[in-house]
């Protein structure tokens, strides 16, 4: 690997691998979580999936509940995971939800055979245990091994792992439905990713550069040094701030804008083949990889967005939390128009909706720099606690939203129906960044501060008594930990 000057390291170094090794993570798992909404499509409709394979009569409503059933679970281990990735790592506990969605996908088939749609639900909501480990887990990776100046384009490449399994999940689930494997094909493929992935981790992924067996001495320095982090930082245990931490506006920012994208996310990743095979009356082959586009898009316009990122810092045209705010206003209020134009379109036209949807997609990939990466910019240190939080938050709007649209959507071809789905979407996201834009920052906190949560030294308290002054609110000597 060819190195730039003393004082950055490598060009191309291991902290790149940690974010490629991130990207195939979040890829597969997605895999595993989203192939269930063709799936649902395959299992249900005989034209649509091999028919040597058994075809189920489930309502609406019961399709409802396996939809959104994975986030039964997955927002009960947001916060534990939080606690679990500062007391093991993101090695030992990114490898658990992984290696568990492998061995579920393998089940799935026979879960279903077993007990119909009640037992595709509750493996769903235990898949949806493991995969809440994840997202907290990415984020204190990336914390460990981004310096500032190259974290939009770690964290790009990492969360892009979210878009392209989002596009294998659609694109390619419809084909093996069809395919000779049939509909449990879907979940054997997902299955051999997920353990393909496990084996690359357990050899190349480390916590921090320190402890990495790859890693060289100018790439561990310059991570380190960048990030202010004294030697032995990495074993000490920093005490979680949390009160001030929920007494801070731009935290409560944080919380609103990622919910947004959370119903957002939802509703596209899971309704798509629904309203596409409803309103549009299109096939399960040209379904699914018409559900992928949009995907597809957002995959390659996150590349884009981080080019035009790249520039603005490079040439110090914008601050950087002007830069995450003008970003993330493109890729929220850009989509809400689109949504709110896609259900004013019936079957006559297609094409016009399939590329609304995939403009609202395209342009929402600025999500991850607009606002995701905010969150390592205000705490790296309790980056994985801060996303376990807003995570667990912003998932409470995945577990209803399926709901919701099953309750509204009672007739799937109705184009006025799906008009509700979608401008309801529209205005979540429109208020949703107006938050972000009013309290959102990219300063690091206060409460931050490795020492934020240490008594002061006896003589600056003797200090504050002589002076007979009282400490300001939120000062660190009143500040107490859980």
């Amino acid at each position: 690997m060819s190195a730039s000057v003393e004082n950055t390291g490598p060009v191309i170094g291991i902290r790149y691998l940690q974010a490629v090794l991130l990207f195939l993570a979040i890829c597969v798992n997605y895999i595993a979580r989203l192939n269930v909404s063709v799936a649902v499509v395959a299992m249900t409709d005989a034209e649509t999936t091999n028919s040597d394979f058994p075809v189920y009569d489930w309502t609406e409503a019961e399709r409802s509940y396996i939809l959104s059933s994975f986030y039964w679970g997955y927002i009960l281990t947001q916060f534990p995971a939080g606690f679990l990735v500062r007391m093991f790592g993101a090695k030992a506990v990114l490898f658990i939800p992984t290696l568990a969605s492998a061995v579920l996908s393998a089940l799935t088939p026979y879960f279903i055979s077993w007990g119909g749609w009640v037992a595709f639900s509750v493996l769903r909501i235990v898949m949806g245990l493991f995969q809440g480990l994840i997202f907290p887990c990415i984020h204190e990776h990336l914390a460990k091994w981004s310096p500032p100046k190259d974290r939009n384009r770690l964290g790009v490449i990492a969360y892009s792992g979210a878009d392209c399994g989002s596009v294998l999940a659609m694109g390619i689930s419809g084909l093996i439905a069809d395919s000779s494997m049939g509909w449990p094909g879907i979940s054997y493929v997902s299955a051999g990713l997920c353990l393909i992935w496990c084996v690359l981790w357990l050899v190349f992924g480390s916590n921090n550069a320190p402890s990495s067996w790859m890693v060289g001495e100018s790439e561990r320095d310059y991570i380190e040094r960048s990030m202010k982090r004294e030697d032995g930082f990495h074993v000490q245990k920093i005490p979680i701030p949390w009160r001030a931490m929920w007494t801070s506006a731009p935290f409560y920012a944080l919380l609103v804008v990622r919910s947004a994208q959370g119903w957002a996310n939802s509703t596209m990743q899971l309704q798509t083949p629904a309203y596409m095979h409803g309103v549009l009356e299109m096939d399960i082959k040209s379904n699914a990889l018409f559900s992928a586009l949009p995907f597809l898009a957002m995959w390659c316009m996150s590349y884009v967005y981080l080019a035009i990122a790249d520039v603005i810092m490079s040439r110090k045209w914008l601050s950087l939390t002007t830069m995450r705010k003008s970003i993330n206003t493109v890729a929220y209020w850009g989509p809400a128009a689109a949504l709110i134009g896609i259900g004013f379109l019936d079957k006559s036209q297609t094409e016009l909706a399939i590329a609304l949807m995939t403009i609202n997609a395209g342009l929402n990939a600025g999500s991850g720099i607009g606002s995701i990466l905010t969150i390592i910019d205000m705490s790296p240190n309790h980056s994985g606690i801060v996303m376990a939080i807003v995570n667990g938050v912003g998932n409470i709007f995945p577990l209803l939203t399926p709901l919701l649209v099953g309750v509204i959507v009672t007739e799937p071809s109705s184009r006025s129906q799906w008009q509700i789905v979608f401008g309801m979407t529209a205005f979540v996201f429109i208020v949703g960044n107006l938050v972000y834009l009013i309290w959102g920052t990219t300063d690091q906190q206060p409460w931050d501060a490795v020492d934020f949560l240490k008594p002061l030294p006896d003589a600056e308290l003797n200090q504050d008594a002589v002076s007979d002054k009282k400490p300001e609110a939120g000062h660190k000597v009143l500040e107490k930990t859980m």
